[in-house]
């Protein structure tokens, strides 16, 4: 059975996250991008004069990764929690929370569908506690995290290692 890697953005505050990750996830294999809460989302207007700022930032970033990876704007997460587990997918955090498996050691069982949350304050606790369990990318310099838009790619990548 192939084993598939979601991502779910949620809050990402910045386009430019929201369009790097687009590109990473098409280079790591990532199956498809669900943008929650007040994420931008990509454009699907042609028209350049057309388009708002955050578009362009998204485009400028992405470098086609909005067009290459299939994505969907929902407004509900933990309705898409729910849809996600009744798909057989495991809901991950991605998030320094005090129970978190280092990720070189999770070992997923499932397809995955991965939450980024906001780049200052990550995910809320009643989202943490809608996970069914927690990653974290171990740090070993003095700042506690890495952007979202980098941390997105370290965890997409090892996730998808383990699938091979």
């Amino acid at each position: 059975m192939k084993r598939e890697l979601f991502l779910i953005l949620h809050n990402i505050r910045s386009a430019y996250n929201v369009g790097a990750i687009f590109r990473t996830a098409d280079g790591a294999g990532v199956s498809k991008i669900y943008l929650t809460g007040y994420s931008h989302s990509p454009s699907s207007e042609e028209n350049q004069d057309l388009k708002s700022k955050a578009d362009k930032m998204i485009e400028k970033t992405a470098l086609g990764g909005e067009k290459s990876v299939a994505w969907e704007k929902r407004e509900d997460i933990f309705e898409l929690f729910e849809q996600l587990r009744k798909e057989k997918f495991t809901v991950v955090a991605l998030e320094t929370a005090p129970d978190a498996i280092e990720l070189g050691k999770f070992e997923p069982n499932s397809s995955v569908a991965l939450v980024l949350g906001n780049e200052v304050d990550g995910l809320s606790a009643e989202i943490l506690e809608k996970c069914d369990c927690a990653v974290i990318i171990p740090m070993r310099g003095v700042k506690g995290s890495l952007n979202v838009s980098v941390a997105s790619g370290v965890a997409a990548y090892g996730i998808m290692e383990k699938f091979v």
